[in-house]
């Protein structure tokens, strides 16, 4: 098979370096998505409604882009590894505090903080991972750490399905701490980056933030918007369809999480294939042909009616999703300068994060101006992001194969 001879290339330590950036992903997604499960009980205990507990996911999401800029900015400077390493413990921490939130504006409040450290992980351990593999392998690689994502979700679909009815919502977020584990095997096992350690013993200096980006603030406006057509991609398709799925459809607990199940395996399923497509045919035109596809899919994964026909829909939509998204950790690292890759690819990640942040309350939102249709929302909102994620793209640049200097 293709994709184990890709892995197959990789010699021990690239493959502590893809598996532990792949777990860092895997783990910060686990931590979001707990939440997104559980709003409407959330919003029970508190009082309010959904679209106030929605929004926390809007202040998670919005201060992503500074995390991404400080720990990017310390792992330019000091290092991908030790940085990462910090980034998780932030995290997991701040994971594990919201479960004892006495009210829903410290709720908000931590996890404001949390999307700080959410939105260091990614920027780190995509520019850790795109440094130490050869060339050939990134479109792979891409592909693979990017469904560290979908693989969260999942696993936090299993612990809902598992857990929920026994330890309650505080429980579940307490479990939010586990992933600071990883830090462990971080340390015992994964090396720095060559490309970082070989121009930290470059006779020349090392260019400041602002000295590196100079002619290159073009193409971070453009990285932020693409990255905004992305996230309202994903976020429009996943983080309000638990809900959907429980005030609409009025499945239980059990249905919801089979559901979130096969929509993950469809995301994780898409990254693979989609991010080794694009070796053969470009970082672009996968991502355009993957966005375009999920348009025929929406009338199945939004008014399928039954569970089995719901299911079938999640997934091809995911396959599209999450096969577009399989392509972005290797397109951003390409497009990025040298000097700044540990910041760059993060922070336009992020900052088209902080663009998207509305859209789970403005899905909120139009579900109740419709009376409470999410399907109608959601379908809605997909269609037009489709649309305008393909175009983005294919007016921008791309960098396939670009040697890391």
């Amino acid at each position: 098979m293709k994709f184990l001879s890709g892995l197959r290339e990789l010699d021990s330590a690239q493959r502590h370096v893809v598996a532990a950036s792949f777990l860092g992903w895997t783990l910060d997604a686990f931590d979001y998505f707990l939440l997104v499960f559980v709003i409407p009980e959330v919003a029970h205990d508190f009082g309010v409604g959904i679209a106030e507990v929605a929004f926390s996911t809007t202040l998670t999401l919005a201060m992503r882009p500074l995390g991404a800029l400080i720990f990017g900015r310390l792992a330019d400077r000091f290092g991908r590894r030790p940085v990462l390493m910090f980034d998780v413990i932030l995290f997991a921490v701040f994971e594990g505090a919201s479960a004892l939130a006495p009210s829903l504006t410290v709720l908000l409040v931590v996890r404001a903080l949390f999307g700080i450290a959410m939105g260091g992980e990614w920027g780190i351990g995509a520019s850790l991972t795109m440094e130490s593999i050869p060339a050939r392998s990134r479109g792979l690689v891409s592909g693979l750490l990017q469904q560290g994502y979908p693989a969260g979700y999942l696993i936090g679909a299993l612990v809902y399905w598992l857990a929920f009815d026994h330890i309650g919502w505080r429980g579940m977020f307490a479990l939010g701490i586990l992933p600071a584990l990883l830090v462990l095997y971080i340390r015992r096992s994964v090396p720095e980056s060559p490309v970082w350690a070989a121009n930290r013993t470059d006779a020349a200096p090392t260019p400041g933030f602002f000295a590196a980006m100079r002619g290159q603030w073009k193409l971070f406006a453009y990285m932020a918007v693409l990255m905004m057509a992305f996230n309202m991609f994903s976020h429009g398709s996943q983080d309000m369809y638990p809900t959907f799925l429980k005030e609409q459809m009025h499945f239980d607990t059990a249905t919801v999480s089979k559901l979130t199940i096969a929509l993950n395996l469809g995301a994780i399923v898409g990254g693979l294939i989609f991010g080794a497509w694009s070796e053969r045919v470009g970082r672009r035109r996968a991502i355009v042909v993957a966005a375009l596809l999920a348009l025929p899919m929406i009338p199945l994964w939004a008014y399928g009616g039954s569970v089995v026909l719901l299911g079938i829909g999640v997934f091809l939509l995911q396959v599209m999703v999450q096969g577009a998204w399989g392509v972005v950790p290797v397109h951003l690292n390409e497009l990025s300068p040298d000097g700044v890759r540990g910041t760059l690819p993060g922070f336009a990640y992020q900052g088209g994060n902080l663009l998207a942040a509305f859209t789970s309350p403005f899905l909120a939102w139009l579900a109740a101006g419709h009376g409470g249709d999410f399907a109608f929302a959601m379908a809605c909102f997909i269609a037009v992001v489709a649309v305008l994620l393909a175009l983005v793209t294919w007016l921008g640049p791309e960098a396939t194969g670009k040697k890391f200097d």
